[in-house]
């Protein structure tokens, strides 16, 4: 099938290299603009663009679809039917018409839960027991169209959110060549009105830790935010993020924020509930390190008392 494809980040690549194995014929990549990174901050293609080049390719790279012109391209490539997956921009109405047989959505969660941009980092952040992928037919809502095919999985009660996306990516990548492939014979299943939750985009200032709260949700939140952005806590008024922990239950002995015990085996820190044992750690222009290796270079002992950061 002649179709165009638009997305963004990894999650996206993996679905675009499925589809390209599969034998469809790729006639446009949509994806964001080049954005900078790094410490030189050089402008970085996107991994779809990445991906699309590698291929050969055209790319359509407009930071708004918004404007009549920006879609001239998916208007002119003749493209049957566009595969959307993490894209980031907005599709307008006029454009989601373009195709002949429509627009279809690979979205990682299990509709009508996690609507929206973080849907994978939101289920971790909550404390879900499981999620998956959907692929549904694109409207003018936001996650809101009818969906072809589901499938589900559980989250593990350690997986970071960068853990499960690298499970997800190629779910979502066999799930949309079986919908092309079953394309006409699959039934369009409305979204049920209950159970609607929303994954807005992650905020930085999401992952400054809170020491009051429970060590459950904190062991979520630093989960959640791996890769990225990392939880942050303060030290010794340095910014220090926290890569993985393991909640211990009981009474902390202390008050929230101070370590009562560092080694080898971790860092145990009190919480508003529980104890957080922190496994592996980073200070500013460092490397992740196992709390061991982290200690000889940056002492912990009992009674140093972390604040809430950044």
């Amino acid at each position: 099938m002649r179709i165009a494809f638009a997305g963004t980040p990894r999650f996206a690549a993996t679905a675009l290299e499925a589809l390209l194995v599969a034998g469809h014929q790729v006639a446009l990549v949509l994806t964001q603009p080049d954005r900078p990174a790094g410490r030189g901050l050089a402008l970085q293609p996107s991994d779809v663009k990445q991906v699309a080049q590698q291929r050969g390719l055209a790319v359509h790279q407009p930071a708004s679809l918004k404007p009549t012109e920006a879609s001239q391209p998916l208007k002119e490539s003749g493209a049957q039917l566009l595969v959307v997956a993490a894209y980031g921009l907005i599709l307008p109405q006029a454009v989601l018409n373009l195709p002949p047989q429509g627009c279809l959505n690979i979205h990682a969660s299990l509709l009508p839960r996690w609507r929206g941009a973080a849907p994978i980092q939101r289920a971790v952040l909550a404390g879900d027991h499981r999620t998956g992928v959907c692929i549904m037919r694109m409207e003018a809502g936001l996650d809101t169209g009818p969906v072809l095919l589901s499938e589900s999985l559980d989250i593990g009660p350690e997986e970071t959110a960068g853990a499960l996306h690298d499970r997800l990516a190629p779910l979502g990548a066999r799930l949309i060549v079986q919908a092309l492939a079953q394309l006409h014979t699959l039934v369009p299943v409305p979204q049920p009105d209950d159970g609607i939750t929303y994954a807005a985009k992650l905020r930085r200032d999401e992952a400054a830790v809170h020491w009051q709260n429970p060590a459950a949700q904190l062991h979520r939140q630093v989960r959640a935010f791996d890769p990225f952005p990392g939880a942050l806590a303060r030290v010794r008024d340095e910014a220090v993020k926290l890569w993985s922990a393991r909640v211990e239950a009981g009474a902390a002995p202390a008050a929230p924020g101070t370590v009562l015990e560092s080694g080898p085996d971790g860092v145990r820190v009190a919480c508003g509930e529980g104890v957080l044992r922190l496994l592996e750690l980073q200070r500013p222009g460092g490397r992740r390190l196992p709390a061991g290796a982290f200690l000889q270079g940056f002492a912990l002992p009992s009674g140093t008392v972390f604040a809430d950061g950044p």
